[in-house]
């Protein structure tokens, strides 16, 4: 053997092939194509981000062929009917209502792809259920957005993909790399659309204390002050008492948070601002879980609008209500998961330079 040369034993080789195959699938080759999968949540989501990613790549990206289904006692199913092996999956599923069953899916599909050797399996989850247990309130209660996000890893997830979690530290109960968007950016640029002609009299207001870095993100993003609804619960689901911290007099007011439940609180909200001498109340909420009585409590509330985005699947009641609208998500979605898959920059996607053209055609005139 030449001076100076090592020889690698063929045990040692070994260990480098697997090395750089294992690493190899961890960077996904530029020859894997990024493919979707969804379970029952929110079909229509799904489909519209495929449509969405066929629009920007220029070839055509469907779901993949599975079917999820439940045996008669309520167990579920998967069987995916295409080959997936070495592929970059991408799961699409919110864990809304029935947010158990819609979980098991997720959790499920995702075991069936890593068993299925597929080389990345990606969670993308427009809405993280149970992200309003990120923290124990009260002695012997659970911190259940931890255990989710434990079983998300167990099961083979490499990687999530969501849009506003109800508390930003929920990334760091993964142990995996998690990437939050954020709705604001799509908000703003619907605002400065269906408000153009009356920017200067918008007050952006935070119904909590608690929701006061949401909110004054979105009120930098179309240049408005700030107010603060304080509130103070007696019981869970209740308020007791409100009061607004700023002046609201003669401005249209615009609500932002990120969960709108049973509407209770949001439409008390709206009452306690008219009452302070705001002239329109409006709301922008990112998730419409719209649980019970919502529908009928904002149809019948002072505001003028809801705004919800598409992140968890509309009912027909939502569908029908005259005051409540629906923001898409799909291109934004659909160009993050592209993002991910080229490993360029996510949060490039917060920028309205960025994000302008996505949502070129429903806004164009403030993309421009």
């Amino acid at each position: 053997m030449p001076e100076g040369k090592a020889m690698l034993s063929g045990v040692n080789v070994a260990i480098l092939l697997h090395a750089a195959t294992f690493w190899g699938h961890r960077n996904m080759p530029h020859n894997v194509e990024p493919k979707l999968i969804s379970g029952n949540a929110n079909m229509p989501l799904a489909k519209a981000i495929a449509r969405r990613m066929s629009l920007h790549r220029g070839a055509h990206v469907g779901l993949v062929d599975a079917r999820v289904e439940r045996f008669n006692d309520g167990e579920i199913f998967v069987e995916v009917f295409e080959n997936v092996r070495g592929e970059d999956m991408f799961i699409i599923q919110s864990t809304s209502n029935p947010a158990n069953d819609n979980l098991m899916e997720l959790l499920i599909m995702a075991d069936a792809l890593r068993r299925s050797s597929a080389a990345r399996v990606t969670a993308v989850l427009p809405y993280f259920g149970y992200a309003r247990q990120d923290r124990r309130t009260k002695a012997r209660t659970p911190i259940t957005a931890k255990m989710v996000a434990n079983m998300l890893v167990g099961t083979g997830i490499e990687r999530v993909l969501t849009m506003d979690l109800h508390a930003a530290q929920i990334q760091g109960f993964f142990d995996i790399p998690v990437d939050n968007l954020y709705a604001s950016p799509v908000f703003a640029l619907d605002i400065k659309h269906a408000f153009k002609d009356r920017m200067g009299d918008l007050m952006v207001v935070s119904p909590d204390v608690g929701g006061v870095a949401r909110a004054r993100e979105l009120a930098k993003r179309i240049n408005s002050p700030l107010a603060i609804v304080d509130k103070r619960r007696e019981k869970h689901g209740e308020v007791a008492e409100m009061t607004v911290i700023g002046d609201v007099t003669g401005k249209t007011c615009l609500i932002v948070d990120d969960i709108c439940d049973t509407a209770g609180t949001l439409c008390k909200a709206a009452e306690v601002l008219i009452e302070a001498g705001a002239k329109e109340v409006h709301a922008y909420i990112s998730h419409g879980v719209m649980s019970g009585p919502a529908v009928e409590r904002v149809s019948k509330s002072v505001m003028k609008s809801l705004v919800i985005t598409d992140s968890i699947a509309a009912t027909d009641a939502v569908k029908s209500a005259k005051n409540i609208r629906i923001v898409p998500t799909a291109p934004i979605f659909a160009q993050a998961i592209l993002n991910i898959w080229n490993g360029t920059s996510v949060s490039s996607l917060f920028e309205a330079d960025t994000l302008g053209p996505i949502y070129d055609g429903m806004y164009r005139e403030e993309a421009s």
